[in-house]
């Protein structure tokens, strides 16, 4: 139970004073800084899930946790391959294996929509992204298994020079000029996942966005949720996700709450 302040005749006087000499020294300047706090940007409703992705513990668990699982389902499959195909893992690129969220953070700092792409070329081009926990051990396992990785990204094509020095700059296996597959005009991964299955078998796919696995996700946000359970047993199986609370369609969707009145605890 809070305890209630009784103040004497004198007493109040004195708070009244102080509070009016406080008044009397808000200058200008000041007043403006509070009115720009007031009206903080709509970008900034991104800081929750970018200080999730950058900062928690949870999301460096989590990624282990997936390539751990993708490590044990591609030996898996190596083992129950009896056929002469070329066997391929097809990988995700932006928050899958690597961290852009400097980009991101800067952007929202600027008050700007990182979601428009249009800053990603800069970034592609001069950026320097890190490795997310555990993406180089497991691609180093695939590659000492002798299958093929390819990177399928919607980085843009015009920058793919510089998308496969920072690949290789990061030490990252099988990068080069053919294996490295970016995002073109009327080139959607779904045909580029196709050009790999000309000359390979893909065993699994890695990716942060449904769309990373197959076509049937590029619909509606409410379609996509139909086809997640339709599909609930690839999951873990033949697809892997990776966790990204910074962008994708979910992102403009209205959040529901529960309808009851508030009653805070006494």
């Amino acid at each position: 139970m809070r305890k209630r302040l009784h103040l004497s005749p004198f007493g109040a006087i004195a708070i009244l004073s102080a509070l009016l000499l406080a008044t009397a020294g808000f200058t200008p300047a000041a007043k403006a800084q509070s009115d720009s706090q007031d009206k903080v940007c709509k970008q900034y409703e991104f800081a929750m899930g970018l200080r999730y992705q950058q900062k928690s513990a949870e999301i460096d668990a989590l990624q282990h946790q997936a390539f751990n699982l993708a490590r044990m389902k591609l030996d898996s499959k190596i083992a129950a391959h009896d056929g002469d195909e070329k066997l391929a893992i097809v990988t995700d690129v932006d928050e899958t294996l690597i961290d852009n969220s400097p980009l991101l953070v800067r952007d929202m700092r600027n008050c700007h929509t990182f979601t428009t792409w249009d800053t990603w070329g800069h970034w592609e081009r001069e950026g320097v992204p890190t490795l997310n926990p555990g993406a180089k051990a497991f691609l180093d396992h695939v590659d000492r298994k002798g299958v093929a990785i390819f990177y399928v990204s919607n980085r843009f094509g015009a920058n793919k020079p510089d998308t496969i020095r920072t690949l290789q700059d990061l030490g990252l296996p099988q990068v080069s000029k053919d294996s490295v597959m970016l995002w073109s005009e009327g080139n959607p991964k779904t045909k580029r996942r196709a050009k790999v299955r000309e000359n390979h078998k893909i065993v699994l796919l890695l990716g942060d966005t449904l769309a990373d696995f197959s076509g049937m996700f590029e619909g509606s946000l409410q379609e996509q949720c139909t086809a997640v359970q339709e599909n609930a047993a690839k999951f873990g199986t033949d697809w892997i996700v990776f966790p990204n609370a910074t962008y994708g369609d979910w992102t403009e969707a209205e959040l529901e709450g529960w309808d009851a009145p508030m009653k805070i605890a006494e």
